[in-house]
């Protein structure tokens, strides 16, 4: 733990130092996002059964990324990943694309709807926690927890340790919850070049 907290203090000092480019042609820290589009049929049936995880809400002003933020975006990405072995949906339900808060192991949108659950209750707004749809460099779908910061939207996965900015991961980014409805979806605009060459 120590460590991991030594690691997210250097983190933090990093992006806090170094600041963002805003000049017209550098690449949004912030993820651009359209109207609304489809939900993913995983989460539309974990709505069914979890109906208050899928309400209204007030879109609050992105939080500061302070170092007490930083701290528990860290603590909670790693504590999650180290304690749920990943499994597919298949190999648990006989069936793909369940979305459910994990016990012991579960599938990569599991991850995030327990990262975004500990993160609400540790005082994280809702509506800068949202669960988020990519594809990877091979071609196949991945689920991530998005967190909306005043120094841009960083990226909780299961597959890495490390929180990034999301346009430093090599994803494509495809659609996300809105930030002011839990039980919607909006389309991401991510025309990053430097995804475009990886995928083909």
């Amino acid at each position: 733990m120590f460590q991991t907290l030594k690691t997210a203090s250097f983190a933090l000092a990093t992006i806090l130092c170094a600041g963002f480019v805003t000049s017209a042609d550098a690449r949004p820290v912030h993820m651009p996002t359209t109207s609304v589009t489809s939900q993913p049929i995983g989460h539309y049936e974990f709505c069914q059964q979890y109906s208050d995880r899928c309400q209204p809400r007030q879109a609050a002003r992105a939080p500061k990324l302070d170092k007490a933020l930083w701290s528990r975006i860290v603590e909670v990405n790693a504590a999650v990943n180290a304690a749920i072995y990943p499994r597919e949906d298949m190999a648990m339900h006989g069936k793909a694309d369940v979305w459910s808060y994990p016990t012991t192991e579960g599938d990569c949108e599991d991850y995030a709807l327990l990262k975004q659950y500990m993160l609400e209750r540790a005082g994280v707004p809702s509506s800068a926690l949202l669960l988020t749809v990519v594809l990877q460099s091979n071609g196949e779908g991945h689920a991530v927890l998005t967190v909306r910061t005043d120094r841009g939207d960083f990226v909780l996965d299961n597959l890495v340790e490390q929180v990034s900015v999301w346009n430093e991961t090599n994803y494509t980014y495809l659609k996300r919850q809105s930030e002011r409805h839990a039980g919607q979806w909006v389309d991401i605009i991510d025309d990053r070049s430097i995804l475009v060459g990886s995928l083909r």
